[in-house]
């Protein structure tokens, strides 16, 4: 039996009970699959992110993130999490660090903000899966409790991913948005028909300066009914506008904060980056703070 180091962080806030919940397991030597997974189930967050030593040169550290059922690739908050507490671990103030994940090898950046330290992370490969349309797009409002006339037109449901795919769901109304209520049977049938397994209905309202965009996310094939702040949502959703001409940018760079979590009364903020190539989204990056909720040990 040995003793591990765990840490609950909420990430993209700097204020305890709000933001998004994340396990950090920050030497997670020994551990195995199963094992994880159970801390992960223990812990109840939408992910648990288990860090172990890089092997070679080609990258630091391997992070690996268990949401209460199963693995995933990459996790967008729980990065932000893990790398918050190997920071604050080292006593870091700046600098970029190489993680292994289930997308490949990624550098996360550390930067200096005022008293405390704020995480940038570069996400996967960007790739656009299928639309959704006819009998998986009826099926996809009606397990949201949405009408077609609740939709932006010329806006299409689509997959999109940075690293772990979201279908991209653009809606009207924040009070519609507020107002959901899934129907999770649904939405997980849904997910095997469609290969993704996460809903990311978003409003986007470029004349408001402070959060332009709000958001939810539902993904409860992979064992979380909804997720209070989502990296891998915000990312590709930055890459959807621009591919799909939505936004205005310079032609370099597009950026913008989202506010997430205010349904669950945990809002957090996530600061979205898109380089910008040709007219086409080429690389995306999210950044975010994190505050840490406690610190105790687990024997396995």
């Amino acid at each position: 039996m040995r003793t591990y180091r765990l840490y609950q962080v909420d990430a993209f806030t700097r204020e305890k009970w709000t933001g998004d919940p994340a396990g950090v397991v920050p030497d997670a030597r020994g551990l195995d699959d199963k094992d994880m997974l159970r801390i992960a189930r223990e812990m109840n967050n939408s992910e648990t992110a288990f860090v172990f030593p890089g092997e070679g040169t080609d990258y630091d550290v391997h992070v690996r993130f268990f949401t209460p059922t199963r693995e995933v690739s990459l996790c967008g908050h729980a990065t932000v999490a893990a790398h918050y507490v190997l920071a604050r671990e080292k006593g870091m103030t700046g600098g970029r660090v190489y993680q292994q994940t289930g997308a490949g090898i990624l550098p996360v950046d550390i930067q200096s903000r005022e008293d405390d330290v704020r995480i940038v992370m570069t996400q996967g490969r960007i790739e656009y899966g299928d639309q959704i349309a006819g009998d998986h797009a009826k099926t996809l409002l009606k397990a949201l409790g949405l009408h077609t006339s609740d939709l932006v037109e010329s806006r299409p449901l689509q997959i999109v991913s940075t690293g772990h795919s979201k279908v991209m769901v653009p809606i009207r109304s924040l009070d519609t948005l507020h107002a959901l209520r899934p129907d999770n049977a649904a939405l997980i049938a849904l997910s095997e028909k469609i290969s993704c397994n996460g809903y990311y209905v978003f409003t986007a309202d470029w004349a408001d300066s402070l959060f332009p965009v709000h958001g939810r996310m539902f993904a409860p094939a992979a064992g979380i009914p909804e997720d209070p702040v989502t990296g891998n949502a915000n990312g590709p959703l930055g890459a959807y506008l621009v591919h799909h001409r939505l936004v205005e940018h310079d032609g370099q760079c597009f950026s913008f904060d989202a506010i997430q979590g205010e349904s669950m009364l945990r809002p957090g903020v996530i600061s979205v980056e898109v380089t910008i190539r040709d007219n086409e989204p080429a690389l995306v990056k999210i950044s975010g703070n994190a505050v840490i909720v406690f610190k105790t040990e687990i024997s396995v």
